[in-house]
């Protein structure tokens, strides 16, 4: 090798060193601000009570349930919103906005009447519209309380 191709060599390893920091100084930057909003790492806390009346403080809740999409196969869905029904419309109400819910068994095997408490003080009646159970963590470990064998939940 002569001395003009290792300089030449270097200058393009160089190059595309300073191109490859440039993208990565780039996309943590747009990491930064996905994390800055807050929503995709928000966390949870909630006091639950079970229908036998026990009490549980959960933290990092999601609501959780399986669609079946054949015999043998399953999505699992993680959610920071519950689904409910309105009529015929699936409402999807936020953690967020989420003060106090009130479930009440609806006999019969089918899914459980809802009355919401938001936040500024709105309430609204509905029916959960699916099957799901509330998940989080415990000081005693992981949690998982299916919505059908809840009575209250308070998020905090």
């Amino acid at each position: 090798m002569n001395r003009w191709t290792i300089t030449r060599a270097t200058t393009t390893l160089t190059h595309a060193v300073l191109i490859a920091g440039l993208f990565w100084s780039m996309s943590e930057t747009v990491w930064a601000q996905h994390k800055a909003d807050g929503r995709a790492d928000k966390v949870f806390y909630a006091s639950a009570t079970d229908v036998k009346g026990v009490e549980t403080d959960l933290k990092n809740i999601i609501f959780y349930w399986e669609e079946k999409i054949s015999e043998t196969a399953f999505v699992p869905h993680e959610l920071k919103e519950v689904p409910v029904k309105r009529g015929t419309a699936t409402v999807k109400i936020k953690f967020d906005s989420i003060k106090l819910m009130d479930l009440k068994p609806s006999g019969n095997g089918s899914l459980p009447n809802v009355s919401i408490t938001l936040a500024d003080g709105k309430t609204g009646d509905f029916v959960l519209a699916v099957a799901g159970s509330f998940r989080g963590q415990s000081d005693f470990g992981e949690v998982e309380l299916a919505a059908s064998e809840l009575k209250k939940l308070a998020f905090k």
